[in-house]
């Protein structure tokens, strides 16, 4: 009854310092919306990529000059002087590749604008030039028309397969198999429509047209340090590691590395891909930790200060308590409880707009949002725990007021 007397009593002591009350709760709801913000949209991110390289197979990996994820503003210059993977080490590299399913190439570029007779898109659209075995290697699938196929490539066909994003502006009442657009100065001719993905990370996956690498290469690649990535797929997922140990030796062949001398390219698998993206939004996390943290601290502080009001406002209160018969334990655990039921009710409304504004910043981002209920909880217990440390000292000092001069305090 003790404790739910002191939560009641709380409760009233909100309603009649509103002011007071709000800014108290605010400080701790800050605290709480960080680390809930912060971990919300990590383990959202991170479930999503990892999602994502799933879809793409566990007996793949991809081989680029460069590592895909960089650590360090100057990290690129220990890589800048690696000689570009040009279309013809990939296709010594294919021919000598015994152990894979399939190997494709590819190169992307952003910020193309295709255009109709009638309709043109935003100039933001993604162009991939890749092979007949892109699709394979990486899983990709189609709605509509068919893949490239090996002639499309040896004789440099003008074929084009698009998304459903360039579909609904170009061809928005008519299909568009057969059908002819523009990008850059050429003309392409559609056979194919990507089924549709959504977004990730704010961006469409929709927003894509794929053409032969050797159009690609040809019309499109222009800067001096363009390299192309290898996708390659095993045959099984017990094959992976016996397929990347034949891919090195291939590859560091063909691209005369000598024995002493470390590998002029990187090699990565789904896998270590989702792995370096999760240290990368480890960063993140820790921000919002930190900040989290900083604000709680600051709120308990707060907190043992209004308390410590409140106590002075209550001095009379506690000396008839004390008059009557109350021990110092009572008078304690019933201050303790009150800090304790303000840290929660901010750590609840903490909680709720942390997950209101993820949800939010999920859908625009198109992520697959994951509540964390372990920090949902975490986050219950540390506000529990802020309520015991800095609710002892004022209700310590209420303890021990005198109880007669308690009655005499106006």
């Amino acid at each position: 009854m003790v404790v739910f007397e002191s939560i009641s009593i709380a409760i009233d002591s909100i309603r009649l310092n509103k002011l007071r009350a709000f800014l108290t709760l605010l400080s701790i709801c800050i605290g709480v919306f960080a680390i809930i913000v912060a971990i919300t949209l990590v383990k959202s991110i991170n479930n999503t990529v990892t999602t994502q390289m799933a879809d793409l197979g566990e007996n793949t990996f991809s081989i680029y000059r460069m590592p895909k994820i960089q650590f360090g503003a100057h990290s690129w210059r220990k890589y800048a002087g690696r000689k570009r993977i040009n279309y013809s080490q990939v296709q010594d590299f294919k021919r000598n590749m015994m152990l894979a399913s399939s190997v494709s190439a590819m190169s992307t570029s952003s910020n193309h604008t295709l255009k109709t007779s009638m309709f043109e898109t935003n100039p933001d659209v993604s162009l991939v030039g890749t092979d007949a075995s892109y699709f394979e290697t990486n899983n990709i699938r189609l709605s509509v028309g068919r893949a490239f196929i090996d002639d499309d490539i040896t004789f440099n066909r003008n074929v084009v397969i698009i998304g459903n994003d360039i579909v609904q502006i170009l061809f928005p009442n008519s299909d568009p198999i057969g059908k002819d657009l523009i990008i850059g100065k050429q003309i392409y001719s559609v056979i194919g429509i990507l089924e549709t993905k959504g977004a990730i990370l704010g961006r469409s996956q929709d927003n894509v047209a794929i053409i032969p690498i050797t159009q690609f290469l040809k019309y499109y690649s222009t800067r001096w340090e363009e390299s192309l990535t290898i996708n390659v797929k095993s045959t099984s997922r017990d094959m992976l590691m016996p397929t990347i140990d034949e891919a090195i030796g291939i590859l560091r062949g063909i691209r005369d590395d000598q024995p002493w001398e470390l590998s002029s390219f990187e090699l990565e698998t789904n896998e270590t891909i989702a792995l370096q993206f999760a240290g990368l939004t480890g960063y993140l996390s820790l921000f919002g930790f930190i900040t989290g943290f900083i604000a709680l601290f600051a709120a308990g502080i707060g907190i043992m200060n209004i308390m410590l009001v409140t106590i002075k406002e209550r001095t009379r209160e506690i000396g008839i308590r004390k008059a009557v018969g109350a021990k110092k334990r009572w008078i304690m655990s019933q201050f303790i409880i009150e800090t304790i039921t303000l840290c929660q009710l901010g750590g609840a409304l903490g909680i709720v707009l942390g997950l209101s504004l993820s949800y939010l910043f999920g859908n625009l981002l198109g992520l697959t949002l994951v509540v964390p209920v372990d920090w949902i909880l975490y986050s219950l217990i540390i506000c529990t725990i802020l309520g015991l440390i800095f609710g002892a000292y004022p209700a310590w000092k209420a303890a021990n007021l005198d109880p007669i001069e308690a009655l005499r305090y106006e």
